[in-house]
């Protein structure tokens, strides 16, 4: 009895390891895509991110080897694209058919940001993964009660929240930059068969901080990275003017950001408005090309001495391109 009950719990065990490996690679397949459309759009990366594991089995499901739609968009009456059927809530229900993975993240993006029910959530901070789940639930994308539930553990366990991390800090360093996501444009058809190449509309979003229409800096509203508040501040902002904004004697600010004494800011960056903290949301953070020690306590909302002392570095190293960076003790 007890060899019985000993190989049920090995065979749980592999079953379960070789489900994470196979989100594990879901993730490093398509978290540039959700990045991506995170500066696009304003959707969260941990979000989609969860969103496309749980809807796609982690790109497992039937219905998204049929039609590469990875977050069980249904038709909608707008939708003139190709279509397939499946039984969901009810029998044979019609689903939304993409060409590639990509084109089926792009959907999702615009089907949050262009539905009217959904707007609420874009004025929630970006890394409010939390509220976006609950909210998602609110406006009606799911049925099932467990749906936020199941959205934060997936970005807990596989600590999907520093890719929304990583979408801010390209955001406000546009030089750090991963190599561009090719995402065709969605072709849907007409009655009359005539291909039209669906138009791409730019959408507007809540973490953009430059005002390129009057070149006037415009700072974004107070979010949080790591539990510590923040803002977006463009180019040609004065430091001290933003301390006095928010009451915050200068020389505190100064020290909140590991900064020397500066008046303009030369570029887009975050700027913190409390003590950052001692260690980081995730254990580790993986250098990319243009980033600093600077630039990656920023992102993290990690103090600089803190980041120094995990890696047994000095503050005027240049961490290699793909060095593995201690955040926390």
């Amino acid at each position: 009895m007890m060899r019985f009950g000993f190989i049920i719990l090995l065979v749980f065990s592999l079953t379960a390891h070789a489900q994470k490996e196979k989100t594990e690679a879901y993730i490093a397949r398509y978290k540039e895509v959700a990045i991506q459309e995170m500066i696009r759009s304003g959707v969260p990366a941990s979000i989609t991110l969860a969103q496309g594991i749980l809807e796609s089995q982690s790109g497992e499901s039937d219905l998204v080897k049929r039609s590469n739609n990875h977050f069980g968009i249904k038709c909608k009456p707008e939708w003139t694209g190709p279509r397939t059927y499946h039984d969901d809530d009810e029998k044979g229900e019609c689903f939304r058919v993409y060409d590639s993975p990509e084109n089926s993240f792009k959907d999702h993006s615009d089907f949050l940001r262009t539905r009217a029910h959904y707007a609420f959530l874009f004025k929630l901070n970006p890394t409010d993964y939390e509220g976006w789940a609950n909210g998602l639930k609110k406006a009606g994308y799911a049925t099932s009660p467990t749906y936020p539930a199941k959205l934060i553990k997936l970005i807990n366990d596989y600590q999907l929240q520093q890719y929304t991390t990583d979408a801010l800090t390209r955001i406000s360093h546009p030089k750090i930059q991963a190599p561009e996501t090719k995402i065709t444009p969605i072709v849907t058809t007409t009655a009359s068969s005539t291909p039209i190449e669906k138009k791409e509309e730019e959408s507007s979003t809540t973490i953009t901080a430059p005002n390129k229409k009057t070149n006037t800096p415009v700072i974004s509203t107070p979010f949080e990275i790591n539990a510590t508040k923040v803002v977006l501040v463009p180019a040609g902002t004065s430091l001290l003017a933003l301390a006095n904004k928010y009451e915050i004697a200068y020389s505190r600010l100064l020290n909140f950001n590991d900064m020397d004494e500066v008046d303009i800011l030369e570029k887009d960056q975050l700027v913190y408005l409390e003590k950052k903290q001692k260690k980081g949301i995730t254990d580790f953070h993986e250098v990319k090309a243009g980033e600093t020690l600077f630039s990656i306590a920023q992102a993290n909302a990690i103090r600089i001495e803190s980041l120094l002392l995990y890696n047994n570095l000095t503050k005027d190293t240049q961490p290699s391109v793909g060095t593995k960076l201690k955040l926390k003790p």
